[in-house]
Formats: structure tokens, sequence, C-alpha cells
């Protein structure tokens, strides 16, 4: 039964990247993606199960607690089980009950079929994030060579490629703000209506996500353009009013369950914890979360850093920081060009990114942890790299220099027709359009 599994995720991942690309595309695509789900089962195979690189622990955590809510299953029926029901899966329902069902149907731990339905949900995600690019501006070029970028980028692979969650969360936080950018292009009610169970299952992967999304989320009303103050004053009053008329709800809430999740990951006994790991790092911040923020917001984007003693996975992780450089070196020419054309797809992300950064830092204690919690990060800001390296069309260079190269003049300079149309093609040049000229979408 496991194999059976493994095959149907084959075929689900065909459908998948049949459905979100297009043909021609599609067709390139699925031989990158596949060969990236192969990657994936053979890294749980001969790493992971093997414990070559002694690298591991919320992978089995979680496998733990799927085999409890199967026991559950057994003794109450189906359902779905949250803390509630069995407190130790807290805040990773989703995960556990996904993982549980696959080993109810093998009848027992089934590590190959679980990490089959992950290393889907990465290539999903990679589809995703092809299309993401070609949302905000980037061409096909640029939009693929992003995709097969993050169907190997090494921290994500070895994410993907056992029972964790974090495949589940930076697909849900992706397909959340794609959504969200999608809506300040051209608003439809269905994607809000899908953004519902989204959200609601990021809540029980990651809850504190959904409030890192929030932001983003409000911004890709604005599509509704006139209606959007309206929606803003009616989402706040929804929010808002009941807790001012009865204070003692605020704590049973969603902020106030996102104030106690910040309070404990600032916590001085939960990073003293964290520290305490092999990639440990101890802040003389005084107690205080905001203190230090300067070194431990180094620490969070840019560790670990080519000089640093540790294990293995931490050497390893080294090359993929070299990239993470590069990877931020040209989202700074993204954002550069995005503000001169698409500011509001801009907003989008950087209001994603920055808060989420923020957060991160005045949490961090440990290199290991935070190299997985900011694989969503990681991605957002390869979108803004992937625009850099879009190749702005011949036409637009036309109209801002006045004059443009064709073909059959052998290189000579000729005045552009103002009635010529579009082409679409992409030059070896890059440039910049006047801020009323919208990219490629």
């Amino acid at each position: 039964m496991e194999y059976i599994i493994v095959a149907a995720a084959v075929v689900g991942l065909v459908f998948v990247v049949q459905t979100a690309l297009g043909a021609q595309v599609a067709r390139r695509a699925l031989w990158v993606l596949m060969l990236a789900f192969v990657v994936r089962l053979l890294v749980h195979v001969l790493v992971m199960r093997s414990n070559s690189i002694a690298y591991g622990g919320d992978n089995f955590v979680y496998e733990g607690r799927a085999l409890e809510v199967v026991a559950y299953w057994k003794r109450e029926g189906f359902m779905f089980v949250t803390s509630d029901q069995i407190e130790s899966l807290y805040s990773v329902a989703v995960p556990c009950n996904v993982f549980a069902a696959i080993m109810y149907l093998c009848g027992g731990p089934a590590p190959l079929a679980c990490t089959a339905l992950v290393a889907l949900i990465a290539c999903g995600l990679c589809a995703v994030m092809y299309r993401f690019a070609r949302l905000i501006g980037a061409d096909e070029r640029a939009a693929f060579r992003l995709m097969t970028l993050m169907a190997f980028m090494p921290a994500f692979m070895l994410h993907t490629s056992d029972t964790f969650k974090d495949g589940f969360n930076a697909f849900l936080v992706i397909s959340c703000l794609g959504l969200a950018a999608s809506n300040v292009q051209r608003f439809d009610m269905r994607k809000l209506l899908l953004l519902g169970p989204l959200l609601w299952t990021l809540w029980n992967v990651r809850p504190y996500m959904v409030f890192m999304c929030a932001i983003p989320l409000i911004l890709g009303l604005a599509g509704l353009r006139r209606a959007f103050p309206l929606c803003v004053l009616a989402i706040l009053a929804t929010l808002v009013v009941p807790i001012l008329i009865f204070p003692d709800m605020a704590e049973s809430t969603p902020v106030g369950m996102m104030q106690e999740q910040l309070e404990h990951g600032q916590s001085e006994v939960v990073l003293q914890a964290n520290a305490a790991g092999g990639s440990g790092i101890v802040f003389d911040d005084g107690g205080n979360p905001w203190s230090a923020f300067l070194p431990k917001l180094v620490y969070t984007l840019l560790s670990p850093f080519p000089w640093m003693d540790g294990s293995l996975v931490l050497q390893l992780a080294k090359a993929e920081t070299v990239l993470w450089y590069y990877l931020l070196w040209c989202a700074a020419v993204g954002v550069r060009r995005m503000w001169g054309e698409n500011r509001r797809m801009l907003l989008i992300l950087l209001l994603f990114a920055v808060p989420c950064t923020i957060m991160y830092t005045t949490t961090m204690s440990n290199i290991g942890l935070i190299f997985r919690q900011r694989i969503p990060i990681v991605m957002v800001v390869s979108l803004l790299s992937a625009v850099a390296w879009t190749r702005v069309p011949q036409e637009r260079r036309q109209l801002v220099s006045g004059a443009g190269t064709r073909p059959d003049t052998a290189g000579s300079t000729v005045s552009a027709p103002p009635s010529d149309p579009p082409s679409g093609h992409p030059s070896g040049t890059a440039g910049r359009a006047p801020a009323g000229i919208s990219r490629v979408r």
C-alpha cells in the first residue's frame, strides 16, 4: 500500500503541473519537478533514514504524534483531531492528521509514503512560485529559472525529504501571498473564498504565520478599489468591537494567542533551551528580546557564516548560504526595478518579509532553527530576484530612449513608430520603463 501511495503522488504531480502551468511550460517543468520529486525520495532513504548525517528530530516527533492520532481514531472513530483531543498536537494538527491518514491506510508507520506526499507539496509549491513570479512581472525565462532553483534549494529539499512540516508551511504562506498579489492585479471573490481554508490550514501548521500574512492579504483587498475602505472597516470592526465589549475575550482570540506565542518564543527559558543545541547562539541582551537587535538581525538573515565551526549539516548549509547572499543581491536590484514599475506588488512582498524577519530576529537563538524558519522569507526574496533576472522587452527600451535597433537594419538606430504593437520578446539588455508602463504579466 505504501508504494501505491507513492505512485498516486507521482500521478498527482503530473496533474498539478498540467493544471497550474501552460501546456508549453508544463512539458519542460514536468521533467524538472519529477526529478526533484525523485531526488527527495532518494534523500529520504539514503540520508534521512540511514542517519548518515545524524540530522532530524521534529520529523520523528510528528510521526509519533500521527501514530497517536491513528490510535485515537481506532478508539473514537474518524474526526479531525486537535490539541483538544491530544494535547501534544498543539499547533501541528494538520500535518499529523495527514500523516495519520496515510499510516491508517498502510496499516502502520509509512515514512516513504508520507515523504512522497511532502515531496508532492514541495513540487507543487515550485509551480506556484513560477506563477507568482510571472504575476509580479518576471519573464518566462526568469520564472522558470526560479522554479528550478527552488526545486533543488538544499535546505528546502532537505526539509521536504521527510515528515517535517516546513513544506506545508511554505506552500500555504506562498499560496496566500500569491492570492493577495493576484487580487491586487484583478479582484475575484473566489480567491477570497479560497483564502479561508488556506488560512485555517496554516493556523493548524504554524499559527503565527497567519498574522505575518495578514497585512499583505488586507492590501490585496485593494483590488476592490472603492470598496476597499469599507472592507477594511468591516474587518477591523469584526475583530475589535467584540473585544471592546467583552474584554475577557481578548485572551481567547487569535490576537491573544498570537501574543502568547510571541511571548513564549521570546521567553528566556525557550531562548536558553534553543541556544543549548549544537548550533545555539547566545546574545548579551540582558534578557530583553529587543536588545542587541542588529547582531541578532545579522545572524537571522546571514548565518551560518563561512568561518563557523559546527556539525556536518551546518557545514553543508554554508553552500546554500552563499547562494542566499547572491539572491539577496539580486533582490535588491529587483526592489529598485519594482519600485519604479509596480510598487503595489512590491509592498505585498515586503509587508510579509520585513515583519517576519523582525519577529524572527527577536527570537533568534539557534542557527539551525532559524535556517528552517526563514524558508518562506527566502522564497519571497527569491521572487524579487526573478524580477531582477528578467530581460526588459525591446519596445520598453524604445519607449525610454525614443529609439530602437531592429534586426533588418543591421544594428542601425531607427525611430520607434508609435503604432508598433508590443513584441513581447525579451532582449539581452536591461532597461527601466517609465512609471506609466506596467511590466509584462
